[in-house]
């Protein structure tokens, strides 16, 4: 089969999209950001059947000499490489835009170069800011209320202006809240659980009014994937979405349910958004990927998180509780 390049392929989404397009039998070229210690994020903790099958490019999105010597030779590109925590891009918001915005432009640039045949970019449901209707559609209006969607909208609207401007056969693939196995504890699901698991009695929280849409990681992947395998999606922008929302305080009430009923959640200022920067509510609509493509989530919202707690109770060690996770 083709070569297909995945740029954050050590990242949480990106090494289970790598390991499933291993899988389906993928010539996979894994963009992993170099570092002194020569680790390749979660792609370290891959059967050896699956490393031994990957060809591993270290190197730096924003660089753009890189990318294009990364993307030589590839069919395909499936463009996940981002910072991605909202709390952290109050604080260096230059960073973002350096990785989201001129990584991305370096993935265009070269793809448009080297004739690329797919380029899907990653988008988020955090580009719509709260819903001003429901379910979100891809027509909502955009709205930035954070560096992070900021950044994200920008990349989004470089992908379209490849599209429109060079005929560069791009998707913007927008899931809604990922979760599941190998997310970091930036994110309110594994936050939650570690800091149960850990035995604390008072799980510490942001906000807990704002509902979200929840897709298990592998249904997220596998979204990549259909979109990837159908044409009727060149040139869309398409929600990766469940269509069904819970509110991060009902959330935490059933794991710690589940975990340790005797736990107690406790507010805390510094995990709290600035009032016009949350994002109250996100619901999305998944009717154009399921007309577009053979895609439907198969993992159920209480499946996954029995397989999300049963991960992160087994690699505890790599987590810290104690601390907020910007």
């Amino acid at each position: 089969m083709s070569r297909i390049l995945v740029t954050g392929a050590g990242g949480f989404i990106g090494s289970h999209l790598t390991e499933l397009l291993v899988r389906k039998g993928y010539d996979v070229r894994a963009f992993v950001h170099y570092n002194s210690l020569g680790t390749w994020g979660w792609i370290d903790s891959f059967s050896q059947d699956v490393k031994d099958s990957l060809d591993i490019f270290s190197g730096d999105i924003r660089d753009p000499n890189g990318v294009r010597d990364a993307m030589r030779g590839c069919e395909a590109v499936f463009h996940l490489a981002a910072l991605i925590a909202i709390p952290f891009s109050y604080h260096s918001p230059d960073t973002y835009v350096d990785t989201n915005v001129k990584g991305t432009l370096n993935v265009l640039q070269a793809a448009r170069d080297l004739g690329v045949s797919r380029v899907l970019v990653t988008s988020t449901s955090e580009v719509y800011g709260t819903a001003q209707y429901v379910p979100i559609d891809e027509k909502h209006p955009y709205q930035g209320q954070s560096p992070y969607s900021a950044t994200k909208i920008g990349a989004d609207r470089l992908a379209e202006a490849f599209y429109r401007s060079f005929d560069l056969p791009v998707t913007i693939v927008r899931p809604f809240n990922t979760y599941g196995p190998r997310q970091s504890a930036r994110a309110v699901i594994p936050t939650i659980i570690t800091q149960l698991l850990a035995g604390k009695q008072e799980v510490r929280l942001g906000a807990l009014s704002p509902t979200r849409d929840f897709n298990f990681v592998r249904d997220t992947a596998n979204g990549f994937y259909c979109i990837y395998r159908s044409d009727k999606t060149i040139g869309q922008e398409i929600n990766i979405a469940t269509q069904r929302e819970i509110s991060i305080g009902d959330l935490a009430n059933e794991l710690i349910r589940q975990i340790n009923p005797e736990a107690e959640i406790v507010c805390e200022e510094q995990r709290l958004r600035p009032e016009k920067s949350e994002v109250n509510r996100l619901l999305g609509c998944n009717e154009k990927i399921m007309r577009l493509t053979e895609w439907r989530p198969q993992v159920s919202f209480e499946d996954g998180l029995t397989e999300t707690i049963r991960f992160l109770r087994e690699n505890l060690d790599r987590y810290r509780p104690e601390l907020y996770n910007l």
